[in-house]
């Protein structure tokens, strides 16, 4: 994978601020960012963008459908889409935001489809693979995108391996990182004699069994202190296995079981016994993590030794970070990955997501998603990128030189031999069953993996059946 060379040029950045938005939504700004350089060095390696005079797409809009703005920036603090940017200033395109709620996401998206108003494109999500393939939600992206082009080269074999059904690809995929981490807090853990697990990994020495000794050590549910919380504990345990339930088979386009793998039958272990010796927040008990589901809740107090979750959760506004997680500035904050099994093949196994767009069916302008997208993909590798990411990492919200690093190892473990796919949420029936198999931490009387596997594997094996037979009609009916 072509490395990320991060350089920072504040001179090139201006801000203006965008008219004739509707007096209800905030106002975008628009950054003028110079890519000349780059697409000039780039070029020598064979890497380019659409020339602008050749492209139909060029001037066009296209819609874009999310909760959330992710594509416009509404303040000059915010993390850039640089991708974005290419796309206005060098082809004269825009992006309109359709917004619906978090809820409502895929129903309305399906009503919008059937009515024939269908939007353009969606963030990519690994939660929205094969289901809303298969229901005519989304398309292949194919026609749009040439994989074998120097441009995607280096991301085709993640997006053959992960988001692609016989010999058709079903996302635009810019771009790997990861997700889940484990976060802590310096202070809490130097009070309590623990050695630093950052320094751990880095010493090959951050082992489930080490994890485990730090959390019964901590973990006095009479003082309210458990060692663990957050919605992303028990995913991230089983993806540190280095399987899931659930995988999918490139070869066959089927989803297959691991119902019996021995890798995922230890990670299930490990989980029960941490709940089993009450070191997991109840979550059970109060419907949701501590503080009513606030991230981080208890790291700062010394209330929670570890927390698992993406990095995004501590990449805002410094005085509403700090007093939570702990004081980043000061470098009480530090994340690393999950630890590894002792009696596994040695790596360290990230949860890892793509980035990129999703097709969507009836698209008015798929030629405009299309160029969109390969202006991401660009700024991706782009080796003079004005990476204002990583500049408000540092600047805005105080990330230590630790920390950056420690992103820059996590990043480069997506896309190495560490990666896994977490498709629960995109395997429709399945996913509740699942879920039902998996989240024995999440109960208020946890049951062996034996137990679950015992309740839960004809419901799951019947379930894949019909998946897959869905999957081969699809396919032969050419996606």
């Amino acid at each position: 994978m072509t490395k990320k060379i991060i350089a920072v040029f504040l001179a090139l950045l201006t801000v203006i601020a965008l008219v004739g938005c509707g007096s209800n939504k905030r106002k975008p700004i628009e950054l003028t960012l110079s890519s000349e350089d780059s697409e000039a060095i780039l070029a020598a390696a064979g890497i380019r963008l659409p020339d602008e005079a050749d492209t139909p797409a060029a001037g066009s809009t296209i819609k874009y459908y999310s909760w959330g703005d992710f594509v416009h920036n509404y303040d000059d603090d915010e993390i850039i889409q640089t991708g974005y940017w290419t796309f206005h200033q060098k082809y004269g395109c825009e992006v309109e935001w359709i917004e619906c709620t978090w809820g409502e996401r895929f129903d309305k998206l399906a009503n919008l489809v059937l009515t024939g108003d269908a939007p353009d494109f969606y963030d990519a999500y690994a939660e929205t693979f094969p289901q809303y393939y298969l229901t005519g939600v989304f398309q292949s992206v194919d026609d749009y995108v040439d994989y074998t082009d120097p441009l995607w080269l280096d991301i085709k074999e993640f997006a053959d391996k992960f988001f692609s059904l016989g010999d058709k690809h079903y996302m635009f995929v810019t771009d790997a990182t990861f997700n889940n981490v484990c976060a802590y807090n310096r202070r809490v853990i130097t009070e309590y004699g623990f050695d630093d697990p950052a320094q751990l990994f880095y010493n090959d020495e951050w082992t489930w069994d080490v994890f485990y000794d730090m959390c019964l050590d901590f973990s006095d549910p009479d003082a309210d202190r458990y060692a663990i919380d957050g919605w992303g504990a028990n995913g991230a345990f089983l993806t540190s296995s280095g399987t899931m339930l659930v995988t999918l088979d490139p070869e066959s386009a089927k989803f297959v079981s691991n119902i019996d793998d021995p890798r995922l039958e230890r990670a299930a272990g490990y989980l029960y016994e941490l709940n089993k010796n009450e070191c997991s927040y109840p979550m059970w008990a109060h419907g949701s993590t501590r503080n009513g589901g606030a991230e981080g809740a208890g790291m700062n107090e010394g209330l929670c030794l570890f927390w698992m979750r993406g990095s995004w959760t501590f990449t805002g506004p410094v005085d509403e970070i700090s007093p939570v997680w702990g004081d980043v500035a000061a470098g009480e904050l530090m994340f690393c990955p999950i630890p590894r099994d002792e009696n596994g093949d040695g790596n360290y196994y990230v949860d890892t997501i793509p980035s990129g767009v999703c097709l969507i069916v009836g698209s008015q302008n798929p030629e405009g998603v299309g160029l969109y997208a390969a202006c991401c993909r660009f700024k991706t590798i782009d080796p003079n990128v004005i990476d204002i990411d990583r500049k408000q990492l540092k600047e805005t919200y105080l990330w230590t030189q630790e920390m950056l690093d420690m992103y820059d190892t996590l990043y480069a473990l997506a896309h190495a031999h560490s990666t896994v796919i977490d498709y629960e949420g995109g395997l429709g029936a399945v996913s509740s069953a699942i879920s039902d198999c998996q989240n024995i931490t999440l109960t208020q009387n946890p049951t062996t993996w034996a137990q679950s596997k015992e309740a839960n594997r004809d419901r799951i094996d019947n379930l894949l059946s019909i998946l897959n037979s869905d999957i081969q009609d699809f396919v032969a009916n050419g996606g």
